[in-house]
């Protein structure tokens, strides 16, 4: 890959710049829209291409990721490795796999992402994997911005780990300049 993971979110709109209110109500100067890379086959293809590499001696089963995103990785990091792209869907106990997917008795599934934030839903995917017996091996995800640990007993591989500050919008040093909000 001639550019690097950061470059490719740059190039694609991925990883914006300027003053932006998160999900969580928290204002950011940096913002990953993940869907300008998504919508990037070949760019995608790039960054799973480093999942798929890391992960290729953990002899992989399965690959399965939440929705909406994951769906994309992992269905190009199981074409990859040449093996079952699988995704989990939400439900009100957390994920579980729907549409007649399965995974066997010990199976080895390696749980992607598009960007760790909190890590619920990479964590709902591990239980949802666990409850119908499967054996996750890693985690691979494209951006991890947390800040915290997974707490989940796996190697976890990132193609790209940034931390992007927030603040409390009482406390925005971009508010106080006046700087436009964009939602997100």
């Amino acid at each position: 890959m001639e550019s690097t993971p950061e470059s490719l979110l740059r190039k694609t709109g991925a990883l914006l710049d300027g003053h932006f209110q998160l999900s969580s109500g928290l204002h950011s100067p940096m913002y990953v829209e993940k869907f300008r890379l998504l919508e990037q086959p070949t760019y995608t293809e790039q960054l799973c291409h480093l999942i798929a590499n890391h992960f290729r001696e953990y002899n992989v089963d399965v690959v399965a990721g939440p929705t909406t995103g994951g769906i994309i990785i992992s269905y190009e990091i199981a074409n990859q490795l040449g093996v079952r792209g699988i995704f989990a869907e939400s439900n009100q106990d957390g994920r579980q796999f729907d549409r007649g997917f399965q995974i066997t008795q010990g199976e080895r599934v390696l749980i992607v992402d598009d960007v760790l934030t909190t890590g619920k839903s990479i964590k709902d995917v591990v239980s949802a994997v666990r409850d119908i017996g499967g054996n996750p091996i890693g985690i691979g995800v494209l951006v991890n911005r947390s800040k915290n640990e997974l707490q989940i007993d796996l190697p976890l591989f990132s193609c790209l780990d940034i931390e992007l500050p927030t603040y409390n919008p009482e406390e925005c040093h971009l508010c106080k300049n006046n700087i436009s909000l964009t939602q997100t």
